[in-house]
């Protein structure tokens, strides 16, 4: 097939790399600008813009599609299909109209649960069992549209959000080329009204960690916001970002520092396997502690 894709993130580039081994024609690739970043705070492409000019693929970045020049230089591309994976712009309905057989989307969970911009770190805060990625249609509303096709799996007792977001785009480029192979052969399936969840935008006041909650509330918020915000406290008035964690057994006052990482929750405790200092990079728990006195309490 004549293929648009779209994507910006690292999440995205499997999926192009499959669409590529696959024998697809992508006719070009559209992804987010450039932006500042690092100490220079120079343009930075993003991952697919590399990916794709390695690939020898042409690229186009604009800042919006709403423009009809915009639009005409979409549509005369006259692709069979666009895919998008994270592309971080919403399509106008001329954009998804487009293409002969529309526009595909790849969503990292189950829908309707978990509609929105941070399906896997909800997923995992949560204290889901399982997800997966839909092939979805794409219409107007966000993350409404039909589901071609759906691939589950379960989400591991210790698995932080870095790590479920590398297996599920790993599955989502296996199953968009699976649903292209067979999309004669695929039936839509409407969402249902029932079960519909939204996964907000992480915000920055949820990564404080507040040790009067359950030793599995606590759990899942660090292994959900691992590696990115990452949940974080205080100790002896530094900031330390908590990566990687399981549940422990512990009968003590909120925060206080049972044996090396372990901490007393509202009940039980949690043992941080993996943290960062400010200004340094992730270490183990044992690294951390050779460096770092946690004091008696956590704050």
């Amino acid at each position: 097939m004549k293929i648009i894709f779209m994507g910006t993130p690292d999440f995205s580039v499997p999926v192009l790399d499959a669409l590529v081994a696959a024998g697809h024609e992508i006719v070009a690739v559209y992804c987010q600008p450039p932006r500042p970043a690092g100490r220079g705070k120079k343009d930075r492409p993003s991952p697919v813009q590399n990916k794709a000019e390695a690939l020898g693929l042409e690229v186009r970045y604009p800042v919006s599609l709403k423009s009809k020049e915009e639009q005409a230089a979409f549509a005369a591309l006259n692709a069979d299909i666009a895919v998008v994976v994270a592309y971080g712009l919403i399509l106008p309905q001329v954009i998804l109209d487009a293409p002969r057989l529309g526009c595909l989307n790849i969503h990292a969970s189950l829908l309707p649960r978990w509609r929105g911009a941070a399906p896997i770190h909800r997923a995992i805060m949560a204290g889901d069992a399982q997800t997966g990625v839909c092939i979805m249609q794409m219409e107007a509303g966000l993350d409404t549209g039909p589901v071609l096709l759906r691939e589950t799996t379960d989400i591991g007792a210790h698995e932080t959000t870095g790590a479920l977001h590398d297996r599920l785009s790993e599955l989502g480029a296996a199953s968009i080329v699976k649903a292209l192979d067979q999309l004669d052969q695929l039936t839509p399936q409407i969402q249902p009204d029932e079960g519909v969840t939204y996964a907000a935008k992480i915000d920055k006041a949820e990564a404080r960690v507040d040790w009067t909650k359950s030793a599995g509330d606590i759990d899942r918020l660090i292994r959900g916001l691992s590696p990115f915000p990452g949940a974080w406290c205080e100790v002896a008035g530094e900031r330390v970002k908590l990566l990687a964690s399981t549940c422990a057994a512990g009968d003590a006052a909120p925060g206080a520092v049972l044996d090396g990482f372990t901490i007393a929750c509202g009940t039980g405790a949690v043992t941080v396997t993996r943290a960062q200092r400010q200004g340094k990079k992730p270490m183990s728990a044992q690294d951390v502690l050779r460096g770092l006195d946690l004091g008696a309490r956590l704050g």
